[in-house]
């Protein structure tokens, strides 16, 4: 992942919230993207070296980590659906945000390819033509920064897609969400988190829209592997900006 800017400002960011001087913790609801990809185990123990302070974690869809923030049960969110983060912000639940990273979507299929997308510039075109073959697509349909970043790809596409509404399950509390999808057998929305939906897409030889970190991370950060590869890449429309926001004290005074 590139860096906007170095983590002794994001260190700066964390320790100006007030909750760290009084408790020496600070609560973050994230992506399991920053998760799944290593990228945690790299920050946060270097963060807590420099400071003292510990990090406790939350990880999962960003939704869910924006309704974290939305609720008071955290002080910090690090997620990545930009114009969701701006809309909190503006809402006034948290007090700005700081542009920290970014890495690329890319979409993932079986090395044999059914639907015949490798090489293709354009995602919206690449999911036309999975969905023209029917071939097994696997949606993480957890209401994610990724199943965001799918819907606005489909919304691209000539396939027909339907409103749905489904609920998703994140510690033990049951979540409604409405989302778009294609209709069709061929289209699986698990309702899970990407690694997850990594291992069930392979398990299907199916396609699904993945951020490139955790790809990697699966692909060859474990003795397994991954049978899927990176088929489609570079589209602009891919591009996978992060942000952190520092929940609104005013909002939820201590």
């Amino acid at each position: 992942m590139k860096k906007f800017f170095p983590l002794g400002i994001l260190i700066s960011l964390f320790l100006a919230l007030p909750c760290l001087a009084a408790e020496g913790e600070i609560k973050m609801s994230t992506t399991t993207s920053t998760q799944a990809s290593g990228l945690l185990d790299v920050l946060l123990p270097a963060f807590t070296a420099d400071t003292g302070i510990q990090v406790k974690v939350f990880a999962k869809g960003t939704g869910a980590a924006l309704r974290d923030g939305t609720d008071g049960n955290v002080d910090v969110i690090f997620v990545h659906a930009p114009d969701r983060e701006e809309k909190f912000v503006a809402d006034g639940y948290g007090t700005k945000r700081y542009a920290v990273m970014h890495n690329d979507f890319v979409i993932l299929g079986p090395p044999s390819d059914p639907a015949g997308v490798k090489g293709l510039a354009n995602a919206a075109n690449a999911l036309e033509k999975i969905a023209g073959a029917r071939a097994i697509f696997v949606s993480r349909g957890d209401d994610s920064g990724t199943h965001t970043k799918e819907q606005d790809i489909w919304r691209k596409t000539s396939v027909p897609v339907k409103e749905n509404r489904g609920s998703i399950t994140k510690s033990d509390k049951v979540i409604q969400i409405t989302y778009l999808a294609p209709e069709g057998g061929w289209y699986l929305s698990i309702g899970q988190g990407m690694g997850k939906a990594l291992t069930f897409a392979e398990e299907k030889q199916g396609y699904c829209l993945a951020d490139r970190g955790t790809y990697l991370k699966f692909k060859f950060g474990r003795d397994q592997g991954l049978d899927l590869e990176v088929l489609v890449e570079g589209d602009p429309i891919l591009f996978n900006l992060y942000g952190v926001i520092p929940v609104n004290p005013a909002k939820f005074p201590m």
